[in-house]
């Protein structure tokens, strides 16, 4: 058995130099930033060390960088602050969100008693830019809450398109970038987005730390925890030090390394939707997930024709075999539940056949790729 990590989306392995560095801050650098001796103000300096790093990466001042526990917590943060501390009655998004957006707004809504319209998708995943444009014409205040790049089917969402249909509207616009950010150059004075969110382990960095972007002027926002004045108030609680050095590191380097990395698992991506073609000339890819430009370059979603007595066993096959993929968000790894971003776009003939993601990392190679191929055949 050789075993095959195809699970980026869900999680990515660390790097070894974040891994070091990690151990590093932990041995020397474990004073409490709060605290106002030099231990202190030793994590303190790394940390705000990080945050201009992060700010940089996305040309923007250090103060709009918030960092969370990881997407969700970010999520969260943007979307429960703009209803109760911004005044937004209106919510816009879709329903092939990521559950901590889906399930966020479904709260809000029954909390707040808020409006939420959900943009139709086409078979492909792509939003209805002409039906946004429609909705963002009220006299409500309206957020319209879109991910940059599809964690299951890996579409790519025009962002700079949304912003700017947002803001001549003055609608607040936040983007769950969790699959995009440290893969993608994301310069936010060029993109018209008020609020982003981004988790380290999407990029190599650890898993428990994320960020918050928060444009500066968008509004006082609150807590959701309380307990004390980190993070400019907004999160209370000790600051994990070593992650957020983690996270900066991991960031660091995805970005230095961004165009060769870029290209090799693009390759990756290539060289899978060949092979399996081979393999089974009537699979298909979901979403854009088969197109080079509409998709990212991290992920496939593949749907395979094989009978339903086969279909149920190929998870459990493929495990057995060492190799990992998934058949959606691994949040709702568990569930008996169908994928709800496919339930959107599939016919109910193609939701009865298996659908699996498999996403790529630097560290994957095309030997990896044959192996997992090899199994497929006697699925023929």
């Amino acid at each position: 058995m050789k075993p095959v990590y195809f699970d980026n989306a869900a999680t990515t392995p660390l790097r070894p130099e974040v891994v070091n560095i990690m151990t590093e801050v932990l041995n020397t650098s474990f004073g409490n930033a709060s605290s106002s001796h030099s231990f202190g103000r030793s994590s303190k300096t790394l940390i705000e060390k990080a945050r201009k790093t992060v700010a940089n990466s996305l040309n923007v001042s250090a103060g709009e960088i918030i960092f969370t526990s990881g997407g969700t917590e970010a999520d969260n943060l943007v979307l429960n602050s703009a209803v109760r501390d911004l005044g937004v009655t209106h919510i816009i998004t879709t329903k092939i969100e990521h559950h901590a957006v889906l399930h966020t707004v479904e709260a809000l809504e029954k909390a707040f008693d808020i409006s939420v319209s959900y943009l139709d998708v086409d078979g492909k995943g792509d939003i209805d830019f002409t039906q946004l444009e429609r909705l963002l014409q009220t006299d409500k205040k309206t957020l319209v809450s879109l991910m940059h790049v599809n964690n299951e089917i890996g579409n790519i969402t025009d962002i700079k398109r949304v912003g700017s249909l947002c803001k001549a509207n003055n609608a607040l616009f936040h983007s769950d970038a969790v699959q995009s950010v440290g893969h993608y150059k994301l310069d936010l004075q060029t993109i018209d987005v008020d609020f982003i969110a981004a988790s380290a382990h999407k990029f190599h960095g650890p898993k428990g730390v994320g960020f918050a972007f928060i444009r500066k002027n968008t509004g006082l926002l609150k807590p959701l925890i309380f307990g004390g004045e980190q993070e400019r108030g907004l999160r209370a609680g000790t600051e994990s030090v070593h992650n957020i050095v983690g996270l900066e590191l991991a960031l660091t380097l995805m970005q230095e390394q961004a165009e060769t990395e870029h290209n090799h698992i693009l390759d990756l991506k290539k060289y899978f939707i060949d092979e399996i073609l081979k393999v089974m000339p009537k699979a298909t890819f979901n979403g854009q997930s088969g197109d080079f430009e509409k998709s990212t370059y991290t992920l496939v979603n593949v749907c395979l024709p094989i009978p339903a007595n086969k279909a149920s066993m190929i998870l459990f096959q493929l495990d057995l075999k060492g190799v990992a993929c998934s058949r959606g968000s691994a949040c709702q790894s568990g569930s008996n539940k169908k994928s709800h971003v496919l339930s959107e776009i599939l016919s109910s003939e193609d939701l009865e056949k298996p659908s699996l993601r498999f996403s790529f990392s630097k560290f994957n190679t095309k030997a990896d790729i044959d192996y997992v191929v090899d199994v497929f055949r006697v699925y023929r």
